[in-house]
């Protein structure tokens, strides 16, 4: 199926955002749709600049700008796992159209490296070692009875909690820029993002304009004045 452009997806988007404007100015789903946008925008930009450490960083805020929420008790973002898992389970069960799962089919084959990787496994790192490496691989082996089962949200989070652990090493500095070692890793890791942010894009713009997508995150503010 062709991937929308962030151009294609904002397109796609005016009739809501102009909706939802005249509801309320400032409306959290647009403003949700546009932070992903701007930050997947750049993404794309960085990836033909092939500078993929910052490509990852940004694909992923453009993802919890989406997933993003704010806990009233706590008076603070929500964990992020916690989010972004819910949000994959609400995304899928909107995608009357099949977008997502038909781009799981599409691009099987790197979902099942990604599965394979046992860098991105946080079972490996927890003892590393060669035995723990061969049993990191049983995601994989799983993968091909979720895909016949069409199990997508086991499928869905299960490369996600791999891209997230990538994600948490070069934001808390436990990669180096530019690093060889993690470069097949984090190639695959932007490769599937940026065929998976779009997809879910596309079917938050398709069906999920009106839904209640929880209390946004540091919402714009105007100056308080004196």
């Amino acid at each position: 199926m062709t991937k929308l452009t962030v151009r294609d997806l904002r397109r796609r988007w005016k009739p809501h955002k102009t909706r939802l404007q005249d509801h309320q100015p400032d409306h959290p789903t647009n403003i949700r749709f546009h932070r992903c946008c701007s930050w997947l925008d750049q993404s794309q930009s960085l990836m033909e600049a092939t500078q993929l450490d910052q490509a990852l960083i940004n694909q992923w805020i453009a993802f919890n700008a989406l997933y993003g929420q704010w806990d009233p008790d706590r008076n603070d973002p929500r964990g992020d796992r916690e989010c972004w898992k819910r949000f994959c389970e609400v995304v899928l069960n909107l995608d009357q159209s099949e977008v997502i799962s038909a781009t799981l089919q599409e691009h099987k084959q790197l979902v099942m490296t990604l599965l394979e990787d046992e860098y991105l496994s946080n079972f490996y790192w927890k003892e590393p070692s060669l035995k723990r490496a061969r049993q990191s691989k049983k995601s994989m082996f799983d993968a091909r009875t979720w895909y016949l089962e069409q199990r997508w949200v086991m499928i869905l989070e299960r490369c996600l909690e791999r891209v997230y652990l990538l994600r948490c090493q070069l934001v808390h500095g436990a990669a180096t820029y530019g690093g060889k070692l993690n470069r097949t890793s984090l190639k695959r890791c932007v490769m599937l993002l940026d065929c998976l942010l779009p997809a879910m894009l596309h079917v938050f713009a398709d069906h999920g304009a009106d839904r209640d997508w929880g209390l946004l995150c540091y919402p714009p503010l105007k100056p308080a004045r004196s």
